[in-house]
């Protein structure tokens, strides 16, 4: 269980910070919007999937940690 909720917490991460790498690369050009979504939106949605890969992975450790 605690190897699925690390890949999941690893996953998040990845993608919510390719969502911010995307979005503000999108603001630096000049687009407001990208992919028919407001670029601060894909950067929220980017910044939600790293919090959820940090808890996940948080997870884990802790039940290391509990075990030891």
């Amino acid at each position: 269980m605690d190897k699925l909720i690390a890949l999941v917490g690893r996953l998040a991460g990845i993608v919510g910070a390719l969502l911010c790498i995307v979005s503000g690369a999108a603001r630096l050009g000049g687009l407001h919007w990208f992919g028919g979504f407001e670029a601060q939106t894909i950067m929220q949605a980017g910044i939600a999937g790293m919090v959820m890969g940090c808890f996940c992975l948080l997870l884990v450790l802790s039940r290391n940690l509990d075990r030891h």
